[in-house]
């Protein structure tokens, strides 16, 4: 074992309190809409640490350390033009807000009153089909974390499968189906929030205590041994870099407007919040959020990493670590292992614990996230539109449970003998794109597009499955098959759009009434609690703020405005710079890097403070919303059909 009995015991402890609040939120859960969606009472707050803790999961730390392993600092160069994108999303509220207008409780029942109950049930199923196939993988990474790092001895075989692996990959499935029998959604949003507090705190500890044990002249020489063309710190100079080169973020880029929502692995926290408003500040503050995490910790470790491999002060330990990973199986699973065992020696006892606590949280609550997400769907939007009447509550509640449980079962079977060479987020885009591929038209055209039609979803969406998987079957059968699957994401959403617009333009039929679906206009609730069911703003006007934001509210627009486009501004100038005065030296680029880490984690200890206070405060106001709050049991999801007239 390489973790010490104080280790442990930070591990139990944090697992004791996530227990003890999933047992707590087992006697609010009073309707399918608790279930599902938490009763619609979420804060900003709270629903922004949501999001980012269940993305969060053990194996997208473990991909976001493989994937900076790679691409160096340079991933943070690329990605600073995504601000832009972030950020006015954010404040437009696109996609985000609209949907929430809709009141819709998954998208594929927004499916159903934009396109028809036919279409709402094919894609119940390809999200369905798409997110298990996506998940498969996560119970086995994050297992095989947990094995290497805390060092757990091989207990026998079970044919041919490690029976230590075996044992921990169900670990990994239980422990999160517990969590949502007992509480359902609530308990993911409470699970989430505890392991959201946790891990800013533990990741700005790491951060500084790295900074202290390894400094950059050990950093500076390391990297330094890039070759031409796979420069970890010169983002002009990383064309050869593969996989992770700028067109991977650039494709990144045009991916976040493209699927905003439609990913469904977190489908809960789009219709959690208790207003449109409220969901479009969670995803302002999501822009905070992300600091101590992709902006800090993700970053910088695995610059650490590399210097332990590639500095000769550090060859005796890079030479022990390289032996274990050869024991680890193929060369992708060694990868995902790589900066994960330089942390194991670099961090002390205590902090080591803290570490394998986080990972334990951010599987977990990764993992009933997603097992939440998967099951609900198949109930909701695969078998009940096939139903006449709705189910009993009851009886709704029952097969609910019993579909996330046999996706349980199907996820860790399939976790013990699929085992894919490629690179974790390579996987998890292309695997994804089977249904995000084509959703992403048939989102944004519904929304937005009164003259996209049926035809043009059914079209867009069979476009983007099949696009995806063609480019899977290639990467399976033909040898060092040039499309990652990066640019096969990429591929399906282009066509689908092509696709979406073209039908619309030739099976033309009467406009859709956007105004109704979306609540607003002459069709309205005119109710104290609903100040957003108004006309929008249109044109440059709606990068300002409207009349639902508060004094705080606006606060936080401007600075969050403020940072954002700081760092375009940086990346714009540098870019010219480097371009038409003169060319940066690699010296000068780690100045740069180095004074981006100090603010970013001054940023970050903020973030972390100011969060945990907005979350508590939240916290309190969904429980006790969800004390008092009067159900409605017809909230199911369920969408009458329309009667012939």
């Amino acid at each position: 074992m390489n973790l010490s009995t104080g280790d442990w015991a930070i591990v139990l402890g944090l697992l004791a309190i996530m227990v003890g609040m999933v047992l707590f939120s087992k006697n609010l859960v009073k309707s399918v809409s608790d279930f599902l969606a938490t009763g619609r009472t979420g804060g900003r707050y709270i629903i922004s640490m949501f999001q980012g803790t269940a993305a969060l999961g053990a194996i997208t730390v473990v991909g976001a350390l493989e994937q900076n392993y790679n691409a160096g600092f340079n991933s943070r160069w690329w990605e600073m033009p995504t601000a832009v994108i972030l950020v006015t999303m954010s404040i437009t509220g696109w996609v985000v807000y609209r949907f929430r207008q809709t009141k819709a409780l998954t998208m594929a029942q927004f499916f159903e009153m934009r396109y028809g109950r036919p279409f709402r049930i094919f894609a119940g199923f390809l999200a369905f089909f798409s997110g298990v196939f996506n998940m498969v993988i996560f119970p086995s990474v994050s297992a095989r974390f947990f094995i290497y790092f805390c060092g757990i001895p091989e207990i026998g075989m079970v044919g041919p499968y490690s029976g230590t692996f075996i044992l921990v990959t169900a670990v990994m499935v239980l422990i999160p189906l517990y969590f949502i029998f007992t509480g359902g959604h609530i308990a993911v949003m409470f699970t989430d929030f505890i392991q959201g507090v946790f891990v800013n705190i533990v990741f700005v500890a790491i951060v500084i205590l790295l900074l202290i044990k390894v400094d950059w002249a050990h950093i500076t020489t390391a990297i330094s041994t890039a070759e031409a063309g796979k420069s970890l710190i010169n983002p002009f100079d990383a064309s050869k870099v593969q996989d992770f080169n700028p067109w991977y973020f650039f494709i990144g880029m045009f991916g976040l407007i493209y699927t905003k929502l439609s990913w469904q692995g977190n489908s809960s926290f789009n219709i959690a919040a208790k207003s449109a408003h409220e969901a479009r500040m969670a995803d302002v503050l999501s822009n905070w959020r992300l600091v101590p995490q992709w902006g800090l910790f993700l970053v910088f470790v695995p610059i650490v990493a590399y210097t332990l491999f590639h500095h000769l002060d550090f060859k005796t330990v890079a030479d022990s670590i390289n032996a274990t990973l050869s024991t680890a199986g193929n060369s992708a699973q060694q990868s995902q292992l790589r900066v994960p065992m330089a942390l194991n020696y670099l961090l002390p006892a205590g902090l080591k614990g803290a570490f394998v606590a986080i990972m334990l949280a951010a599987a977990i609550t990764c993992h009933n996230t997603y097992m939440h997400s998967w099951g609900s769907i198949f109930i909701q939007d695969c078998i009940m539109p096939l139903r006449n009447k709705p189910f009993a509550p009851k009886e709704h509640l029952r097969y609910l449970k019993l579909s996330i449980l046999a996706v349980g079962i199907i996820i860790f079977v399939l976790s013990i003998v699929f085992q894919p060479k490629d690179l974790v987020f390579l996987f998890l885009n292309i695997s994804g794109a089977i249904f995000v591929g084509g959703s992403g038209a048939v989102i944004i055209g519904g929304l937005y597009w009164k003259r996209g039609t049926n035809a043009a979803a059914w079209a867009a969406m069979i476009t983007g499955a099949l696009t995806a998987s063609l480019n899977i079957l290639l990467n399976k059968v033909v040898p060092n098959f040039p499309i990652n699957g990066q640019w096969g994401w990429f591929m399906a959403m282009v066509a689908a759009t092509l696709v979406y617009i073209v039908v619309s333009l030739l099976t033309r039929r009467p406009n859709f009434i956007l105004d109704q679906m979306l609540h607003r206009g002459e069709y309205a609730e005119k109710t104290l609690d609903a100040p957003e069911d108004t006309q929008p703003v249109k044109g440059w006007k709606v990068l300002g703020t409207t009349k639902e934001f508060t004094k705080g509210d606006k606060i936080i627009y401007i600075v969050t405005m403020g940072w954002t486009f700081l760092w375009v501004l940086v990346f714009f100038i540098g870019t010219f710079y480097n371009f038409f005065i003169h060319k940066i030296t690699d010296t000068g680029w780690m100045h740069f890097w180095m004074t981006y880490t100090y603010i970013f984690l001054t940023a970050s200890i903020i973030v972390t403070v100011w969060f945990t206070i907005g979350g508590i405060k939240n916290l309190r106001e969904m429980i006790s919303a969800l004390r008092h709050n009067i159900r409605d049991d017809s909230d199911s999801g369920y969408v009458a059909k329309k009667k012939k007239k």
